[in-house]
């Protein structure tokens, strides 16, 4: 596919997947409970964070595979292998804790039986994206869409959280299974190389550690609240994020796409587009979040059902939450093309400041206070990243030459 072509095709897909994970929190508060919704958040959070960690060590370092059709199918083929075989092993490990873990125990043995499908699923896109494929990836996606949102549908109400899991993990197989076909025959001429995955130094093992101190961090602490604190706090944040959950979509689309395009200009147009985009960004999540508060309570509850009264006290806080992630998100972009090193420190440090700031509001306020201490986090994150883009554009224009004119001597 063409440049263009192909990059609207894949912000197509992004959204097909964005909205997938969007309509499942969705659907699942308007069939449930406060509390089963609750369960099915602290279970569905499991699963977002093993993906991240999966996604991370598997498919980032996947798209950045060059070479020939053999090279790119036999690193696709081992992806592929390394994820059935260790989603297996981890589905084994959280089926057995579901045991033991009195809130969501079925719940979490349900997610344990399907993690292979819809893991297998997601990692199939980063094939498809490797491969220069991405009509492929959106007719899969777009597939599991269709078949998520309607095998939930024909759910009950007051269906049980581990038959909600149940039902949204088998709903992937439909994808999977346009997937395969797909990549049958792009893939046989490669081989399965699954040493790969256990070397020194795979570009994986970074990109775990930035997913663990950037996402994954806050994602463990809401799951910590449900598991030693309130479980309906746990369902009250998810359900404030899956009201902006189009924002994410757009947060993906930014940092997935925005890097090629910013390459092509100069450090002043990088800086001056990514304010662009970082203030639109941050009016779309003011305008969204001012929506929902405008709304009347019924809407509210047509949408989240029992949870929608625990949601709209967090609106003003999530509002400003994602308000400030649009001058974040650009922010990191920035870096990401000027200095890609300098994301890192930025992400592990306000990562875990927003960590601390989430725990000491839900001690402090409950919900609502650990809906603040996210926001709180956010706007850390955000002036952090934006005086480390300034601190990067004064050593670029710093003189190259030394006082008397001659050029400065190079360091060894």
């Amino acid at each position: 596919m063409r440049g263009r072509t192909a990059a609207l095709v894949s912000v197509l897909d992004q959204g097909a997947a964005g909205l997938t994970n969007i309509l499942v929190l969705v659907l699942a508060a308007r069939l449930s409970t406060a509390s089963g919704f609750a369960e099915f958040s602290m279970v569905y959070l499991v699963f977002t964070v093993t993906l991240g960690l999966f996604m991370a060590y598997v498919g980032q370092e996947l798209v950045l595979v060059r070479g020939g059709a053999d090279t790119v199918a036999t690193a696709c083929r081992s992806a592929l292998a390394f994820t059935g075989t260790a989603a297996l092993a981890t589905g084994a490990v959280l089926a057995a804790s579901g045991g033991v873990v009195p809130p969501a125990g079925r719940a979490l043995m349900a997610l344990g039986a399907v993690l292979p499908v819809v893991l297998l699923q997601d990692a199939a896109r980063y094939c498809f994206s490797v491969l220069g494929r991405p009509h492929h990836a959106l007719l899969a996606d777009g597939l599991r869409l269709v078949s998520t949102v309607s095998v939930l549908a024909l759910q009950p109400a007051g269906a049980s959280p581990a038959r909600l899991v149940t039902a949204w993990g088998l709903a992937a197989l439909p994808g999977l299974a346009a997937a395969v076909l797909l990549l049958r025959r792009p893939l046989a001429v490669g081989r399965t190389d699954l040493r790969r995955y256990g070397r020194r130094g795979h570009l994986g093992q970074r990109f775990v550690v930035e997913f663990a101190v950037g996402n994954g961090s806050s994602q463990l602490a809401v799951l910590a609240l449900g598991l030693l604190g309130s479980p309906l706090a746990v369902g009250a944040l998810r359900g404030a994020s899956a009201l902006f959950g189009p924002l994410n979509v757009f947060f993906g689309a930014a940092n997935g796409f925005g890097p090629p395009l910013l390459n092509r200009l100069g450090g002043r147009a990088v800086v001056r587009a990514t304010l662009l985009l970082g203030g639109a960004l941050a009016v779309a999540g003011a305008a969204w979040g001012g929506v929902w508060w405008l709304l009347p309570d019924g809407w509210g509850r047509r949408v989240l059902g029992d949870t929608w009264p625990a949601v709209a006290a967090l609106l003003p806080a999530s509002t400003a939450q994602y308000t400030l992630m649009g001058l974040g998100v650009s922010a990191l972009l920035t870096l990401r093309v000027l200095s890609p090193r300098e994301t890192l420190p930025v992400q592990v440090v306000f990562s875990l400041l927003s960590v601390a700031l989430l725990s000491a509001g839900y001690v402090l306020a409950g919900a609502v206070g650990a809906a603040w201490g996210l926001a709180g986090g956010s706007a850390a994150k955000a002036l952090a990243a934006w005086v480390r883009v300034v601190l990067v554009r004064r050593r670029a224009a710093a003189p190259t030459a030394s006082g008397d004119g001659a050029p400065a001597p190079a360091r060894h």
